[in-house]
């Protein structure tokens, strides 16, 4: 028997979506108002969800939050937003998200992620905020 074959975890690996994850949170994030460079949330491995959360009080004025998956995405029109108190939770794989403000004031976020024992580098690229990519 060759001892040369070394299996290794990578994003086809279904078990290591189907099983509980590491958790990951990260509260009072100040996010950079619009026009600045978008703040980028890094992750050590490839999520198998995210929950990103818009935690601008809902009695102050609206302070629109964009989120994406590449900071391309988050500066052009490939983002999606959040209005004060809004949360969103998708099941992606990405080793990164993206924040910025849609206003001329910064807002707060949270965010939340289950992350699997698959290492970032199985998804260097994260996404090219291109094609409707965020």
């Amino acid at each position: 028997m060759s001892n040369s074959f070394k299996y290794t975890y990578g994003l086809g690996h279904v078990p290591s979506f189907q099983t509980s994850c590491r958790p990951w949170l990260s509260s009072s994030i100040e996010v950079p108002a619009s026009g600045s460079t978008p703040l980028e949330i890094t992750f050590d491995s490839v999520s198998r969800f995210i929950i990103i959360t818009n935690t601008t009080p809902i009695d102050e004025p609206s302070r629109t939050l964009r989120f994406g998956m590449s900071e391309a995405g988050v500066e052009g029109t490939n983002y999606g937003t959040l209005q004060n108190g809004q949360s969103f939770e998708a099941e992606f794989k990405v080793t990164r998200v993206y924040l910025m403000s849609d206003s001329a004031a910064a807002s707060s976020a949270s965010v939340i992620a289950g992350l699997t024992g698959i290492g970032a580098e199985h998804l260097p690229s994260n996404w090219s905020g291109s094609s409707g990519v965020g």
